[in-house]
């Protein structure tokens, strides 16, 4: 009885030491499965961050603009310089709205292209009167809805084979009753040296979508006036379809100073009288002997943001700064932003 007890002991504790074997086995592997969901959930987390970063530069090539409350056409009349611009668009304005009339009275009018040709410098403001257009567009019943598209080769071209017109026509989708507003059009016609290049392909889609929705859109290429020459003349079709053209003019130093004082305005600074003029004279200086490069008003708003960025520091060394030194931009807060770019 007594050996049957010790047996039955024996047997008990093999089985209890058994079962911890097994329990501690199982804690290890749910251990490493831990690691490995983490390590996995990790990875996983990166993947989707880096997605969205990838999203965010495909994005960042391409943007909508809806169209704004308001009258276009006032909006036009208030923009500083442009003169020429102005009387272009507003002669198209008149143009297409005879032809209009005619149209209803029953009278012959002419096959139009609404699509343009904007030639000029960075910062001339080609962009903003794009937006302008399509509103004005809306306004005479070209466009139904009158937004912006604004975008340039990298929104239109894909890395690889057969993607380009997948993508061309993704956002000819998203322009459609609206303008389509391709910025540096002239870097979609490959050069001698990149004959594998996928320019061609976002053109050729280009110019189809334009026949097939020609009632439902409207496209404005624009970039300097050689390079735009030459690629319209890159392709016959472009040529049929792009045949009128309006030149933006660099801005002269008073419309810049003019600029400069708008955003001023628009952000509640003022301007001191000895800060005017030494603004006045280094944007003479800078107009004078500017490069082909020259931004214009994107120039005159770095030389803004820069320069309540100076104040600000500035202002921050006051013990108990009063409303003026809130809001006043000195000579100080401007002196060394002036440069000439190269």
């Amino acid at each position: 009885m007594k050996i049957k007890n010790n047996k039955e002991i024996t047997t008990l504790a093999i089985c209890v030491t058994v079962v911890f074997v097994i329990l501690g086995l199982l804690t290890i592997v749910a251990v490493l499965t831990d690691d490995e969901d983490e390590k996995d959930d990790k990875e996983t987390v990166a993947l989707k961050d880096k997605k969205k970063e990838s999203d965010k530069e495909e994005k960042d090539s391409v943007v909508i603009n809806k169209p704004l409350e308001g009258d276009p056409y006032k909006e036009l009349d208030e923009l500083i310089g442009l003169e020429d611009v102005k009387e272009e668009v507003r002669s198209l304005a008149n143009f297409v709205k005879v032809q209009k009339m005619r149209q209803e009275k029953g009278l012959k009018t002419p096959k139009m292209s609404y699509h343009l040709v904007f030639t000029g410098s960075p910062g001339t403001g080609k962009t903003t009167v794009a937006r302008i257009v399509a509103r004005i567009y809306k306004d005479l019943g070209i466009l139904k809805q009158g937004h912006t598209v604004e975008t340039d080769r990298s929104g239109l071209v894909a890395e690889y084979v057969g993607q380009t017109a997948i993508k061309t026509n993704a956002i000819v989708d998203s322009a459609l009753n609206g303008v389509l507003f391709i910025d540096e059009a002239y870097a979609l016609v490959p050069d001698a040296r990149n004959s594998g290049d996928y320019g061609q392909e976002a053109i050729s889609t280009l110019l189809k979508r334009m026949e097939d929705d020609r009632d439902r859109l409207v496209v404005i290429i624009a970039g300097y006036p050689k390079e735009m020459e030459r690629f319209i003349d890159s392709n016959p079709g472009l040529k049929s379809r792009f045949n009128r053209y309006i030149k933006f003019p660099d801005y002269t130093a008073e419309e810049l100073y003019r600029i400069f004082l708008m955003y001023t305005k628009k952000n509640e600074y003022t301007l001191s009288q000895e800060a005017g003029v030494y603004l006045r004279e280094r944007l003479e200086d800078v107009v004078e002997h500017k490069t082909r490069n020259f931004g214009n008003a994107r120039y005159v708003r770095n030389v803004f943001e820069k320069s309540i960025q100076h104040q600000a520091n500035r202002v921050s060394r006051i013990k108990s700064p009063k409303d003026k030194d809130l809001t006043e931009i000195t000579k100080e807060d401007l002196e060394g932003l002036l440069k000439i770019e190269n």
